[in-house]
């Protein structure tokens, strides 16, 4: 493989290009999406582009992950500034209860929607599926809504949709059994622009437990997963008609320290990844790398995001914008979120 590297580990983002086949990356922005959190912790950001140069990102806030005062906040990003974040939902729910929120995730379903999906309940083996609508760009939002029973919107990374206006979501399930937590993923799709679900299993009977998918596209047809595992590798299964079935559940070669992670397939065809390439143990997510694949299954380390002795460095969200640039937030410490941005040629 034709692999030149000009610069591989990057300490403070300055203007070096990454080299990969003819492929160049070129670091661009580095900066914190709050200048003074209104949280004492967050956690699981999302990212999104609007429209030219304009950004929405959200993650979850509160005292402490699991508590009841964790709310999601939204932020907007207008000529490179992000502002103060706004709280966009708690989690009281009609029972009168406060519950915490999770992981939210931006997506545009359609031309005139944004959904914020979003999960809410006293913890992933018990949390369910909420989304709320925005049909004026994130200006304002419409009331939370829960999802149908058994549908829990894209776990942690955004779902795709297909040439033929096919949605599909990368979800999974934490659930606590007499033998102890069983980790599956499943996919949710929905033909109408989310208005209507079906669930699709994948490989129910694997041995491996596996979360938090996200989507990789090879054609309309051939499609990737790449999941978090808490077997010490991510895991992958493929589709072969557009997402209707998958494979069987295997390893990759990449390591992972039971983290999230998110991967994207960008618009000419090669795929790039960002994960904590560590297995479990002390301070395994002090590490975060940037890969670049061309075949979804060979992936090389291009960059180094982060890489201490200690600290939490995590959960990150890939999106390549309309001028072709990278877009990646991730957790930094459970105090902020980390934005940076890459120009790709």
């Amino acid at each position: 493989m034709n692999l030149r590297i000009h610069l591989f580990y990057i300490t403070f983002l300055s203007f070096y290009t990454i080299v990969y086949g003819q492929f160049s990356l070129s670091p661009g922005r580095e900066t914190m999406l709050y200048t003074t959190p209104p949280f004492e912790e967050c956690h699981a950001s999302t990212i999104m582009e609007l429209s030219n140069g304009v950004f929405l990102a959200a993650a979850f806030g509160g005292t402490k992950e699991g508590n009841n005062d964790v709310s999601i906040w939204l932020s907007r990003s207008e000529k490179g500034v992000w502002r103060v974040p706004k709280k966009i939902t708690t989690g009281l729910s009609s029972d009168g209860i406060q519950y915490p929120n999770w992981n939210p995730v931006l997506y545009r379903v359609s031309p005139t929607e944004i959904v914020l999906f979003y999960k809410t309940g006293p913890s992933p083996r018990e949390w369910w599926g909420m989304y709320k609508v925005s049909t004026d760009e994130g200006k304002s939002w419409g009331p939370s809504i829960r999802l149908p029973e058994g549908i829990l919107g894209p776990i942690k990374n955004k779902p795709i949709t297909l040439a033929n206006g096919t949605l599909l979501s990368p979800s999974s399930t934490e659930t606590r059994t007499t033998e102890g937590l069983s980790w599956k993923i499943h996919i949710e799709k929905s033909t109408d622009q989310g208005r209507h679900w079906t669930k699709i299993p994948i490989d129910p009977t694997t041995p491996y437990d596996v979360i938090q998918p996200s989507i990789l596209v090879h054609s309309q047809e051939k499609l990737q997963l790449l999941c978090r595992s808490r077997n010490d590798t991510l895991m992958q299964s493929f589709s072969y008609d557009g997402g209707n079935s998958w494979s069987t559940i295997t390893k990759t070669h990449l390591p992972n320290p039971n983290s999230g992670t998110d991967a994207i397939t960008l618009s000419n065809g090669k795929h790039v990844l960002v994960y904590n390439p560590t297995t479990k143990g002390k301070n395994d997510r002090a590490k975060l790398n940037m890969a670049i694949s061309e075949d979804g299954l060979l992936w090389k380390d291009v960059v180094v995001l982060e890489e201490e002795k200690r600290g939490e460095f995590s959960y990150p969200a890939l999106i390549q914008a309309a001028d072709g640039s990278l877009h990646l937030t991730y957790t930094f410490n459970r105090k902020n979120i980390k934005y940076l941005t890459f120009t790709v040629e």
